[in-house]
């Protein structure tokens, strides 16, 4: 077989062959992988890097996989479950953070990366940048303005904060001077890891209990501190939770010039947690007050009426004549009738013994008067017709009344078919149980009456009676 020559320019041939001079194997490429990885993981073993997150991406398994970049290069960075768990807050595209990690490489793409242990948002510029644009994006999703009207009088509160804090001891005193409620505190961490976890269970929490010992009324309070302490109450679960609770929430976070997006998701921000309380319930005393003021102007208003009608009554009676002034004429008008009556009783009585001394009875008299009484009897005239029609009328109504009562006989329908059962004292039977208690019947039919015998009755004897002469009948009853 023909050996292929070398170039002379040492470039090398179609089948590459050892070299004088040279002892050196060539190197794969993982080999080669694994030398650069242990450089570069010597020479950055521990580095901090400040930059802008973008590609953010958590994988199913709870990895973090994302870039940092400047304005001249990225570099691409991983951050495994443990160390994502423990981040402060959730990393999104757009935030500048400060990443603390070692820089190695990943040979299955030819990359190198940082591996980071540790990040943190740089500085509070950026944190506010970072919470501003959660507050828009949370706006834009409908997570605020969705204000609810409180209860006025909540028989059970609900309080998620620290049990060791300031804050629990100053909602429990304001609470019981201003009106002593039922208070059921759920311990939560109010900052560091795993403080915003707790708050949003915490919420949820009081929204799945029983309907008969859930809260009226949540208050999730904190002291004051910095936007850092602070920031559990801006992480998207607690907004979450807080927005969707079914029981309204009133949010007192911090003092009065710090703002959480906690604050917006609830139906009420507090400016501190003693006006939380003092927001949650009115004052008893003031209520107290408040009742007997309406007791007494309820008082007032019954009686009033009553009042104006005895002011009405009052003036009215002071208008009224007295009872002796109202009499005084009618026994003036009294006396005064009495005394003319007397007069003329008086002069009657006179006048008629004159009259009577002036009468003198004759028979002349006597025949003059009754001439005089039967010449008014001969002018008065009777007319026959004032005594012939009410005899008619009479006549004609007694006419109607005999036709009513020949229809209303009740042997009229016998003419037309009909049957009578009668006992032997001819009175009416008219009932079966009736007609087999007697021991003989009688049928009356229009023209006479026939004798039978119930079935089932005894027949009575025969009597002796003399035979009824021919042709007689029954009588008719």
């Amino acid at each position: 077989m023909p050996a292929f020559p070398e170039d002379d320019d040492g470039i090398g041939g179609l089948v590459a062959r050892p070299r004088a001079g040279d002892n050196s194997e060539p190197l794969s490429i993982t080999a080669i992988s694994a030398a650069l990885k242990r450089t570069v993981e010597d020479r950055f073993g521990f580095v901090r890097l400040r930059g802008e997150l973008s590609g953010v991406k958590r994988a199913a398994s709870g990895h973090l996989y994302c870039c940092l970049k400047d304005e001249g290069a990225v570099l691409d960075g991983v951050m495994w479950k443990g160390g994502v768990q423990r981040l402060a807050f959730r990393p999104e595209d757009g935030v500048e953070v400060v990443a603390t990690g070692k820089i190695t490489t990943y040979p299955g793409r030819s990359k190198y990366q940082i591996v980071i242990e540790s990040m943190e948002i740089a500085g509070e510029g950026a944190l506010l940048a970072l919470l501003e644009k959660n507050r828009q994006r949370f706006a834009a999703e409908g997570l605020f303005g969705n204000q609810r009207a409180l209860p006025f009088l909540p028989k059970r509160i609900g309080v998620v904060t620290s049990p060791t804090g300031a804050v629990i001891r100053d909602i429990l005193h304001r609470l019981a001077d201003r009106f002593p409620s039922q208070v059921l505190v759920w311990p939560v961490l109010v900052q560091g890891h795993g403080a915003a976890g707790q708050v949003a269970a915490a919420v949820r929490g009081f929204a799945q209990m029983p309907e008969s010992q859930r809260p009226d009324l949540l208050i999730v309070a904190r002291g004051g501190g910095s936007i850092e302490d602070l920031w559990a109450f801006n992480e998207e679960e607690v907004v979450r939770a807080v927005a969707a609770s079914p029981i309204p929430v009133i949010s007192a976070v911090g003092h009065e010039t710090d703002t959480t997006l906690c604050d917006f998701a609830a139906d009420r921000r507090a400016p501190t947690p003693t006006a939380a309380a003092e927001m949650a319930v009115p004052v008893r005393g003031e209520l107290l007050n408040a009742v007997a003021e309406l007791a007494l102007r309820k008082r007032r208003g019954v009686m009033r009426p009553v009042q104006l009608g005895r002011e009405r009554l009052a003036a009215r009676a002071e208008r009224l004549p007295r009872p002796a002034a109202l009499l005084q004429p009618q026994a003036q008008k009294l006396d005064d009738l009495a005394g003319r009556l007397q007069r003329a009783l008086l002069d009657r009585a006179a006048s008629g013994r004159e009259r009577l001394a002036r009468l003198r009875l004759t028979p002349a008299l006597l025949e003059r008067e009754v001439r005089m009484a039967s010449q008014q009897l001969a002018r008065v005239r009777l007319s026959p017709v004032l005594v012939t029609r009410p005899l008619a009328d009479r006549r004609a109504a007694l006419a109607g009344l005999a036709r009513l009562a020949e229809q209303l006989h009740p042997e009229k329908p016998l003419a037309r078919g009909y049957a009578m059962v009668v006992d032997g004292n001819g009175k009416a039977v008219t009932s079966r149980a009736a007609a087999a208690c007697q021991p003989q019947l009688g049928v009356r039919f229009a023209d006479g009456e026939l004798a039978v015998t119930p079935l089932g009755a005894r027949r009575p004897a025969p009597s002796r009676a003399a035979p009824a002469p021919e042709g007689s009948q029954p009588k008719l009853l």
